[in-house]
C-alpha cells in the first residue's frame, strides 16, 4: 500500500473541478465542486445523526436507495438547511447535472455546506456550471479547496494498492474545522476507488470503519446538520468483485480505514483556532465499547483541551473525564502520560499523581502534536480518539460566523 498523488481522481475513471460561482463574496474563494465517474459507480453513505438534516441529505438518501452514483456536485458557502424551498434547490443542483452531463439525476450526490437557515439562490450555480463541467479533469485540489469553510488547510489523499494480481486505487477529500462530534462528526468526506465490490460489502466496509474513525473525532462537541461521508467505487481497476469477506475485502477495508484515519487526523488538526491535535489512545480496557467511550469522553473535555492549549500537564483533567465518561472503570488502576515528539513523561500511576518534571512536561505539551496515553489496567481493549486544543480563536471565529 503506498501514498500517491492524485487524490479523488488517482482512482480510474474519476475526474474533479471546483470553481467560484459567486455563492461566497471572496471572488478568491471556489464554493461549487463536482466529482463524475465516467461510468456508473457502486455508492455507500453514512450521514449526520442531528434530527436536523440539510436538504441535500434527504434528498441522498432516495438517490441512493439503489446504491448507485455517477457524480457528486457540492457548494460551500451557504449548508441549504432550514430553509423552505431547501428541496427545490438540491433537486434543481441534480437536475443542473443532468442537463451539462447527461448523467441520470438519480445518480447524483448533493452536497451543501456553510451556513444554516440562510435561503440559498440556484442562480449562481446554474451560471457556474459551464465553467465547472468544461474544467473536469485531473483537479482533485480546485474540488477540495471548494468544499472548505472555516478549514485553513486542504484535505486530500490517495493510496495503490493490490487486490490479486490487480493496482487499485482510493482516494479522498474532506472538510471539516468546527461542529464536529461523535456519532457522524460534522464534516463532508468524498472517497473514490476503482474497486469492484459489491454494494452489500462496500456498505459493510464503511459502516463498520466509521465506527472508529470518524465517529471518534471531535472538535467542539457539535454534531453537524450536513454531516455525510460518501464512497463511490466504479470497478474500473477490473478487480474480481468483492461479493463476500476474505482477503480481497480485508485489503479494501484497510485501505479505507488507512484513507479514513489521514483524513481524522486532517480534521482534527484544522479544528477551528486549534494549534494542536490530540490523539488519545486508551488501552488494558474490559470491553471495546469501555475503550470507545473513555477515550471519546477525554477528547471532549473542554477543560482538558483548554490544559493542551496552554501546555499544562493537568492530568487531573484526564481522570476526571473518565469518571464521568459513564464507562465501568476502577480508577485506582488507571496510568496517564502524555506523549509528543519532544518526549513522554508518565504523570499518573494508580489513580494517583508521580513526581515528574513539570519543565519536562511543559516542553512535550508545547508540541503540535500531542498523544494522551491511558492504561485501564483491566483488560486487552483499546481505542483511539481524535480532537484539538481549544483556543481563544474557537470563540473569535463562531462569535460572528454568519454576520
Amino acid at each position: 500500500m503506498n501514498i500517491i498523488n492524485g487524490g479523488i481522481c488517482a482512482a480510474k475513471g474519476f475526474t474533479a473541478n471546483g470553481v467560484h460561482c459567486g455563492l461566497r463574496r471572496n471572488h478568491t474563494k471556489k464554493d461549487l465542486a463536482l466529482i463524475v465517474s465516467e461510468v456508473p459507480a457502486v455508492t455507500s453513505a453514512v450521514y449526520t445523526t442531528n434530527l436536523v438534516k440539510g436538504a441535500p441529505i434527504v434528498l441522498d438518501k432516495k438517490h441512493l436507495e439503489n446504491h448507485t452514483a455517477q457524480a457528486i456536485i457540492c457548494n460551500s458557502g451557504n449548508a441549504n438547511t432550514c430553509n423552505a424551498n431547501g428541496m427545490e434547490v438540491a433537486d434543481s443542483m441534480a437536475e443542473l447535472v443532468h442537463k451539462h452531463m447527461g448523467i441520470k439525476k438519480e445518480d447524483v450526490v448533493v452536497a451543501s455546506t456553510g451556513v444554516i437557515g440562510q435561503p440559498l439562490d440556484i442562480t449562481p450555480i446554474a451560471g457556474g456550471m459551464e465553467k465547472l463541467v468544461g474544467g473536469l479533469a485531473d483537479n482533485s485540489k480546485d474540488a477540495a479547496h471548494a468544499i472548505m469553510t472555516t478549514d485553513t488547510e486542504l484535505k486530500e489523499i490517495a493510496l495503490s494498492f493490490k487486490i490479486g494480481e490487480k493496482t487499485c486505487h482510493i482516494g479522498g477529500i474532506a472538510k471539516g474545522s468546527g461542529m464536529i462530534h461523535p456519532n457522524m462528526a460534522t464534516m463532508l468526506v468524498f472517497i473514490t476507488s476503482d474497486v469492484a465490490i459489491s454494494p452489500k460489502m462496500l456498505d459493510k466496509a464503511l459502516k463498520s470503519d466509521i465506527k472508529n474513525t470518524f465517529n471518534m473525532l471531535s472538535i467542539d462537541g457539535d454534531t453537524s446538520t450536513n454531516d455525510m461521508v460518501v464512497v463511490m467505487a466504479n470497478g474500473l481497476a477490473e478487480n474480481p468483485v468483492i461479493d463476500s469477506e476474505g482477503a480481497d475485502f480485508d485489503e479494501f477495508a484497510k485501505a479505507l480505514n488507512t484513507i479514513n484515519i489521514w483524513l481524522c487526523r486532517k480534521i482534527a488538526a484544522d479544528g477551528e483556532g486549534a494549534s494542536k491535535l490530540l490523539e488519545c489512545k486508551v488501552s488494558g480496557a474490559d470491553t471495546l465499547e469501555t475503550a470507545k467511550t473513555v477515550a471519546k469522553s477525554v477528547i471532549c473535555s473542554s477543560l482538558l483541551k483548554a490544559a493542551m492549549f496552554g501546555a499544562d500537564a493537568n492530568w487531573g483533567r484526564v481522570l476526571c473525564a473518565i469518571g464521568y465518561s459513564g464507562a465501568d472503570v476502577d480508577v485506582t488502576k488507571v496510568s496517564v502520560k502524555f506523549k509528543s515528539a519532544k518526549g513522554e513523561i508518565t504523570v499518573c500511576e494508580n489513580g494517583a499523581g508521580v513526581d515528574f518534571s513539570e519543565e519536562i512536561a511543559k516542553e512535550i505539551l508545547l508540541e503540535n502534536e500531542i498523544d494522551i496515553l491511558i492504561n485501564l489496567g483491566d483488560g486487552k481493549y483499546s481505542s483511539t480518539a481524535w480532537g484539538c486544543d481549544l483556543t481563544y480563536d474557537y470563540v473569535k471565529i463562531n462569535g460572528d460566523y454568519r454576520t
